[in-house]
């Protein structure tokens, strides 16, 4: 196993710290960085040792591929061998921003960073630490989310400490994510075009600007099938976890707190809404509110680490509503649990 001997350093997102984390990354080592979406660990994604470092760091499987991260749209050229019409639409819509697109890979991209298939993953991040960051490398950023595999990703740079203090030399606190889960992943490398992860921009956001049917892969709210390779990041069938057991139930508010208060017991917390609170008898953590699934969207990875933090045992999480904006948080939920779901 691979032995990490750095002290880590936290700086803010300044020109000191931008320019810090640019140095290290042009010299092929790994960085934390801020996003719109959730904290990143980067390297240059023309490295191919730079990147497989990150798949150690991270304890990453090797068939999980990574998201190539670009401060311009004219960058967009240099990582995919083919741009079409579809993508530019795409991105003049929803770039700088929560959308990742899968387009044929360029050359000047490594097998490694796409998990050996011959597509890449491209997004322009909205926050603008991320992008002077990109800007100070001069290089293109593969980062994915800044935690130890299958943990929820990280949301403030104290949480990416929590999982990468030691392996790597340096994170740069941007603040809180304003957006709270990872992109929407969509490719356009089929008949077809698919969504393979839900997040803050929805597939009817994307038909409208397409003008087409943008579809849902099963695997967003089902495990891959037996042999299928995941063509995005987060279709792996256990993610974002806590360390505790988490179970999904599905009910209004009194059905809920109704049979989490019937099914308290020692070390069980409810991972909840607000309007469930009041009528709990078990400890519980707050994710949002019910209707407002940007809110859950952007606590809903903080909540889960604090589950953790109060020593949770197992959870029962209410489970937020399958469409739009609430989909992204309904995905990583059934992953967190391991698709553990009780319908009342």
């Amino acid at each position: 196993m691979t032995e990490y001997t750095f002290d880590t350093q936290v700086l803010p997102g300044d020109d000191a710290g931008v320019a810090a984390a640019g140095r290290l990354l042009a010299a092929g080592q790994l960085v934390g960085i801020p996003t719109e979406t959730v904290y990143g660990l980067a390297a240059d994604a023309t490295d191919a040792a730079a990147v497989l470092s990150i798949y150690a760091a991270k304890e990453r499987p090797a068939d999980n591929p990574l998201i190539v991260h670009i401060a311009e749209l004219e960058e967009i050229y240099n990582i995919a061998a083919e741009v079409p019409e579809a993508a530019l639409r795409l991105a003049k819509a929803f770039w700088p921003g929560p959308l990742t697109i899968i387009l044929p890979r360029g050359k000047n991209i490594p097998p490694e960073v796409s998990a050996g298939l011959d597509t890449v993953s491209i997004r322009m991040p909205s926050h603008p630490v991320a992008r002077a960051i990109i800007k100070a490398s001069g290089k293109p950023l593969a980062a994915p989310s800044g935690n130890r595999s299958g943990r929820p990703s990280p949301t403030e740079a104290r949480h990416m400490l929590e999982d990468m203090n030691g392996r790597i030399p340096l994170i740069v606190d941007g603040g809180e994510c304003s957006v709270g889960v990872e992109s929407t992943v969509m490719t356009l490398c089929t008949q077809e075009p698919l969504v393979l992860r839900p997040g803050a921009v929805t597939a009817e956001q994307l038909s409208a600007v397409l003008g087409c049917p943008v579809l849902l892969s099963h695997a967003i709210t089902e495990g891959l099938k037996e042999g299928e390779a995941p063509q995005s990041p987060g279709m792996k069938y256990k993610h974002y976890a806590p360390k505790a057991e988490v179970t999904l139930v599905v009910g209004d508010t009194a059905q809920y707190t109704a049979y989490v208060n019937a099914h308290a017991e020692e070390g069980r917390m409810a991972l909840c809404f607000a309007e469930d609170e009041p009528a709990l008898q078990i400890p519980c953590v707050v994710y949002g509110a019910a209707d407002k699934p940007e809110q859950q969207a952007q606590q809903v990875f903080s909540a889960l680490r604090r589950l953790d933090e109060c020593g949770a045992k197992t959870v029962l999480a209410h489970c937020p509503q399958t469409g739009g904006v609430a989909l992204a948080v309904y995905n990583r939920l059934l992953r967190a649990a391991a698709f553990r779901v009780i319908q009342l």
